[in-house]
């Protein structure tokens, strides 16, 4: 059975397992981050929307008992959300919360407060639209490996180069220098190593 067969046996159940891990995942995270934060504030966190999704989509499988890879369809878009909204996120400026420490790199960028930060933001992009341009060449050559572990492979490039950026944001910590998206990133990438290492043949 292929990736849309799969979708397809899943069937409704599959869609609300996907939106309710989505909504969770991303307002959890994201308000638990502005709190650790000493923020005020209901937030929305992309990286905790896919962990939410895969929590909850995993588990819907399990019960149904559908095996294999459900998720090659959602990796261009999802790259694609990531790549153009991490610009609606840059031009928000300071008030989304998303921007970076203050950095004496060239291009640092003023937010508004005076202070020449890390546009971390644009650094997200960029890494995701090179991610985007890889799977797209991949699918479109119809990569044996790639359509068999495409999706987590996407998990462990997401994030491991969101891991990498948070180092550049001005977070509460939870654990020495690592913030709680840190700890989400590291959940995403043992998520699409352990997934390729069970069956990394299965289309």
């Amino acid at each position: 059975m292929d990736v849309a067969g799969r979708i397809e046996k899943g069937g409704a159940g599959y869609v609300v397992a996907l939106i309710t891990g989505a909504i969770i995942g991303g307002f959890v995270v994201g308000t638990a981050n502005l709190w650790l934060s000493g923020i005020d504030g209901i937030g929305r966190s992309i990286a905790g929307a896919l962990l939410g999704a895969i929590l909850l989509v995993e588990l819907f499988k399990r019960v149904r008992g559908i095996k294999g890879t459900t998720g090659l369809l959602f990796v261009p878009a999802f790259a694609t959300s990531v790549m153009i909204g991490r610009w609606g996120c840059y031009f928000s400026g300071l008030q989304d919360q998303t921007h970076g420490i203050a950095g004496n790199v060239p291009w640092a960028v003023d937010l508004g407060d005076g202070i020449l930060r890390h546009p971390v933001q644009l650094y997200e992009s960029l890494a995701m639209g090179l991610f985007l341009i890889a799977a797209m060449v991949l699918l479109a050559r119809r990569n044996t490996y790639f359509m068999a572990n495409g999706f987590y492979l996407m998990a462990i490039y997401y994030g491991a180069q969101r891991f990498l950026w948070e180092f550049l944001k001005p977070y509460g910590t939870l654990v020495g220098p690592f913030n709680l998206f840190h700890f989400v990133c590291a959940a995403l990438i043992f998520y699409g190593l352990w997934m390729i290492s069970r069956d990394p043949r299965q289309v």
